[in-house]
């Protein structure tokens, strides 16, 4: 049986491109391993395939990069592949040099645009990353993206073909859905939520958070985790919003999808502050139309665009805490409109269908063999 190897520097539990992934790869009649990391909060994986985590020293930093780039590729070299599959950039050197020295194939996933996020742009490490990038991108025969906007960006840079699988989700049973009392949710308050494992700098949950300030009848959830989590925490205890502010961690995904759909609207509201957000089509967004509600995103290309397309929630400018206020407000008023968002939103779940991303990286490894 063939053998392919999928890398990834998370921990495994909420991924669901890397997921969908494997699945294919094993409907194709491969073995699957999937390796990341372990993490203190690490939740319990049941997959019906293999996976591994590296139980590292450092956590993050350049040492950390370093040390997993090291593990990785002495596990790489060590296991049988005939297919490594590198999920973003900070798991491609290793994948890279274990694929030449070993004779197998490589796959390149980019989640994003990884050398324009906030955290590298206007820093010496984004040199170093950018370095390691236009030396092996050139020399990728196989390489994926999310969305048309990247995909157009790499090919200008490197001239390489690039396959674009978008990360709407597979279809999944849910299962029934546990009521607002189950899940400790009030009633008779209309529920915003903003979720994500990657709620970090510059993507708007520090203005979600101030326009609560102005709905004293919602309740803002966050779900999932991030860079600006510990951020967000000491807000809402500063301004006083523990009645209008919950912050979830992450969980799987079927679980925090039963908040989603108990939600009335979903946020993305991540800023154009940098190439990689300004071209983002984050999972949210297909997870916010899957559990039938309208949602309030910034004017992103691809976000806005999508959103425009099947007029299914209210695009804003920028995530301005007092546009936002007034945008949920106006919702809030105006029954007809929300229920006309709710029904597009329904429609968009149903024309984003996963099974064409799918059917499109299903090709893409019959073509590697």
């Amino acid at each position: 049986m063939r053998r392919a190897i999928v890398c990834v520097t998370n921990d495994l539990s909420t991924d669901n491109r890397v997921h969908r992934t494997c699945v294919v790869l094993r409907e194709l009649g491969w073995e699957v391993l999937l390796v990341g990391r372990s993490l203190p909060g690490s939740l319990p994986l049941q997959r019906p395939y293999g996976t591994r985590r590296l139980r590292l020293f450092f956590t993050k930093g350049a040492l950390f990069y370093a040390e997993y780039n090291l593990r990785l590729f002495l596990l790489l070299l060590r296991q049988r592949a005939d297919l490594i599959i590198a999920n973003d950039l900070d798991t491609l050197l290793a994948g890279f040099l274990a694929a030449r020295l070993r004779s197998s194939e490589l796959v390149y996933d980019s989640h994003e645009y990884f050398t324009e996020v906030p955290e590298l742009v206007g820093r010496p490490a984004r040199r170093v990353w950018l370095a390691m990038e236009r030396w092996i991108f050139p020399r990728l025969r196989h390489v994926v993206t999310v969305n048309d906007s990247i995909a157009a960006e790499y090919r200008h840079r490197y001239g390489n073909d690039i396959t674009v699988v978008r990360n709407i989700p597979m279809h999944r049973d849910l299962g029934p859905l546990p009521s607002r009392k189950e899940l400790g949710l009030p009633e008779d308050r209309s529920i915003l939520i903003l979720q994500g494992s990657g709620i970090n700098v510059q993507r708007g949950g520090e203005e979600a958070v101030l326009a609560m300030r102005e709905l004293p009848d919602h309740l803002l959830l966050l779900v999932g985790g991030g860079d600006a989590w510990p951020v967000l925490q000491r807000m809402v205890e500063e301004h006083g919003l523990q009645d209008r502010v919950r912050l979830v961690s992450r969980m799987p995904y079927e679980r925090m999808m039963q908040y989603t759909r108990n939600a009335d609207l979903g946020l993305s509201l991540d800023k154009d502050t940098n190439l990689n957000y300004r071209f983002s089509l984050p999972n949210k967004l297909f997870d916010y139309f899957r559990a039938h509600i309208p949602v309030l995103v910034t004017d992103l290309p691809e976000v806005a665009g999508i959103v425009r397309r099947f007029d299914a929630g209210v695009v804003v400018p920028s995530p301005d805490p007092a546009r936002i206020a007034a945008e949920v407000r106006a919702l809030a008023g105006d029954a007809a409109r929300r229920s006309a968002l709710r029904q597009n939103a329904i429609f968009a779940a149903a024309s984003l269908d996963g099974e064409r991303e799918k059917a499109v990286l299903t090709a893409l490894f019959q073509s590697i063999g």
